[in-house]
Formats: C-alpha cells, sequence, structure tokens
C-alpha cells in the first residue's frame, strides 16, 4: 500500500482518517508533515479526528512540532498549543515554549500566541 493514500484529500475526508487509525506509528511517520497540515484550522471537520489521532505519539512528532511553533504560521501554532498542550515532555519542545514566554515575537503577542502559552505553562 502507498502510504500517502491515508493523507486526507479535504477537510471532510472522514473516511481516509478512518483508514489512518489502523496503522502504527512507524508506519505512519513518513506522512507525519502532511497530516499536521491537517492541524492548520482546529474548525475543519477532520482537524478534531487527526488532532486525537496524533496526540498518542505526542513525543515521537515533537520535533515536528517545534518546527511549526518556529515557523510563522501564529494560527497553525496556536492550534498546535492547544491540541498538546503539555502532552510533550520533550526539552526542543519545551524551550520553544520558553522562548515565547520569554521573549515572544510581535506576532505571536498580536495574535493571542503568547496568552496560550503563559496559560500552558501555568496549569
Amino acid at each position: 500500500m502507498n502510504i500517502k493514500t491515508l493523507i486526507p484529500q479535504h477537510k471532510s475526508d472522514f473516511e481516509t482518517v478512518e483508514k489512518l487509525k489502523k496503522y502504527s506509528f512507524e508506519e505512519i511517520e513518513p506522512i507525519i508533515p502532511e497530516l499536521l497540515e491537517w492541524l492548520q484550522d482546529g474548525n475543519w471537520p477532520i482537524s478534531k479526528e487527526i488532532a486525537g489521532f496524533l496526540i498518542q505519539f505526542s513525543e515521537q512528532i515533537s520535533n515536528e512540532l517545534v518546527k511549526i511553533l518556529k515557523g510563522d504560521d501564529e494560527i497553525w501554532k496556536y492550534w498546535i498549543l492547544f491540541t498538546f498542550r503539555k502532552s510533550i515532555k520533550n526539552q526542543l519542545y519545551l524551550n520553544e515554549i520558553e522562548r515565547i514566554i520569554q521573549n515572544p515575537t510581535q506576532s505571536e503577542i498580536e495574535n493571542d500566541i503568547f496568552e496560550m502559552v503563559k496559560k500552558i505553562s501555568t496549569n
């Protein structure tokens, strides 16, 4: 099977998400970046389903999450932080959280990323 067929094709592709849930992390690892793209907007219908599936692999995908947090897509950062909150103990991820607390960009402040991180770190 071509693993790329487990990447949803549209915002309501629940059929593909259900198929995805049958696979192990090792099997889906090559498509993690593409799956994370579906978390760019938590209002998309399949976003919650994919998030619920990926959260069990929080530690394994933490490096990919750090890349997103270091990027400039503030809405994506928001949904990553909202989804994974404190489920990750990876030091690189925690360092990026600390960076946002200590030295947020103007965009992170304007888009409530800074506020989200403050809430996460105090809970």
